[in-house]
């Protein structure tokens, strides 16, 4: 590997930063981890990567919250998402990936701006199945776009559940689309001796910012965490809409 110190320290810095972000809010790590890596490292590092250290930061999370699991309320999600996966996948071949970074990124932009300026809403109605079908387009958009829990994120907010609960949802969902999403896409070439070397590298400032953030998170109440959320989904939406707002200007 042919790093030089600076970049080697970048992507060190990178890697504790996204770690700590997702210890507070429970996702975001390869939104954070890739807008840095991909300076560094290659595409198919920066994908294997955040698949590798998203399973580590999102397993550690879910047992430190595992007696917020509830599992009669996770399955619905995750029958929904093993269906939806492989529509995603399959969606890719024909899909202009552009074009849909483009439309989830406003569809995030435009909820996170409505949410900021409504009152929370709480959604009480559809139960199990409501919960299969926000699962199962989850799951797509999972299989789509890499973004493994975006959608479960925002159901589990809208449906009022607390802090806990949420995350004991979302972060369980995202470990199984990441998962399932890796199976189907397939990750050959993606254990070369370089990347191995980068995750042995990367995972004490995993750790070390999981650690830090689920301190954090601790001390969050229902607002903090809620605003939390807010921001990250807006900048994932804003990280989505920017490239192809900038086109026309390159």
């Amino acid at each position: 590997m042919d790093l030089s110190i600076a970049e080697l320290a970048l992507y060190v810095a990178a890697t504790f930063a996204a770690a700590l972000v997702t210890g507070i809010a429970g996702f975001a790590f390869g939104l954070i981890a890739a807008a840095v890596w991909l300076h560094v490292l290659t595409p198919l590092q920066t994908a294997s990567l955040i698949i590798g250290f998203g399973l580590v930061v999102q397993g550690v999370s879910v047992w430190k919250l595992r007696r917020a699991v509830k599992w009669e309320r996770l399955w619905p999600f995750l029958a929904g998402g093993a269906v939806g996966v492989p529509l995603g996948v399959a969606i890719l071949g024909w899909a202009s990936a552009e074009h849909l970074r483009f439309a989830v990124g406003t569809i995030l932009v435009l909820y996170t701006v409505y949410a900021w300026t409504r009152p929370a809403l709480k959604i009480t109605a559809g139960g199990a199945p409501a919960d299969l079908a926000v699962g199962f387009l989850n799951g797509v958009l999972g299989g789509l776009t890499g973004l493994a829990g975006i959608l479960t994120t925002i159901w589990c907010g809208m449906r009022g559940w607390p802090k806990d609960e949420q995350r004991a949802v979302f972060q369980p969902v995202g470990v199984a689309i990441f998962a399932m999403s890796a199976l189907w896409l397939g990750i050959k070439g993606a254990t070369s001796t370089d990347s191995a070397w980068l995750f042995a590298v990367g995972l004490p400032p995993v750790l070390a910012g999981t650690w830090l953030g689920l301190k954090l998170y601790s001390k969050l109440d229902e607002t903090a965490f809620r605003k939390i959320v807010l921001a990250l989904l807006l900048i994932s939406g804003i990280a989505l809409v920017a490239p192809s707002m900038m086109r026309p200007f390159a």
